[in-house]
């Protein structure tokens, strides 16, 4: 008997998402609750992730803000509710159909091999491999090696960076891959104060080129200066959301906070500014 050759199955590359129109929701959270080590951490959160928009998760710490950004990530399982990242449930999207979509920066990087710094941020190009795109992977790395100004030590060991420059070289690795959808856990914990700056107005340029931001922070005067809206998290719930402006009020932050709180306009460009309230 002849024997058949069969055609051989090339598995097909995920499709990029098409471009989204400003206000378009690319990720969002509905009734969801999460539960981690036995304890609800979660408890029935709405919220809605928009092109063009830098949304800013603040409040205290154990809130559930990187509980909530894992979530969005699907890198957190809901326990009720339901995640959708570009309008479908996560549990729809393959990793590499997720990888097209979202880019994810952790709260810490950590590498087990001694890679260098490029070769770090070129990981961020591994979703486009293979696909028609993959001929931006040189100019990828090197507008994001450029923008978080790590191009000077780009043949360093990541291993021999110190905190802020690890953190800046992770954020580059998140901006090479050109994910639509930017979830950020506390980009600006190891930052010096010009580099806090400079990844918030990256974030604002990426809201602005028509990608949904999700920054969790510490800092409310920086979420005031650069978020279009804060989801205001306090145990495992949303407190208030909807722009700065709005939400950072002294009574409900001195609140959440349990710290009181100052909050004014800054006497030459009107910009909001939250200090703690000190005594003389």
């Amino acid at each position: 008997m002849r024997s058949v050759k069969l055609p051989r199955l090339v598995p097909s590359r995920p499709v990029p998402p098409p471009p989204a129109a400003p206000g378009d929701v690319l990720a969002a959270a509905e009734g969801l609750r999460v539960h981690l080590g036995g304890r609800p951490v979660l408890d029935g959160v709405d919220v809605e992730v928009r092109a063009g928009e830098v949304l800013a998760l603040v409040g205290p710490n154990g809130a559930g803000k990187s509980t909530l950004l894992g979530a969005l990530a699907a890198d957190v399982p809901a326990a009720e509710g339901v995640v959708r990242v570009h309008g479908r449930p996560v549990s729809d999207w393959s990793a590499p159909e997720l990888a097209l979509r979202r880019a994810v920066l952790p709260q810490s990087a950590s590498l087990s091999f001694p890679f260098a710094v490029e070769e770090v941020v070129r990981m961020g190009r591994a979703p486009w491999a293979g696909g028609d795109r993959e001929d931006e992977d040189e100019a990828a790395v090197a507008e994001a090696m450029a923008r978080t100004e790590v191009t000077g030590f780009a043949g360093r060991p990541f291993s021999a960076l110190s905190g802020g420059e690890r953190a800046r070289v992770a954020l580059a690795r998140v901006l090479a891959q050109r994910a639509p959808l930017l979830l950020l856990d506390e980009p600006t914990a190891a930052l010096d104060l010009r580099h806090q700056e400079l990844v918030l107005r990256l974030c604002r340029e990426r809201a602005r080129a028509g990608d949904a931001v999700v920054v969790v922070l510490h800092d409310l005067a920086l979420a005031a200066a650069y978020a279009d809206r804060v989801a205001l998290l306090r145990s495992g719930r949303i407190a208030a959301g909807g722009p700065p402006s709005e939400v950072f009020a002294e009574g409900l932050l001195s609140e959440v906070y349990d710290q009181p709180v100052e909050v004014f306009p800054h006497p030459r460009t009107g910009a909001l500014l939250v200090v703690p309230r000190r005594e003389p």
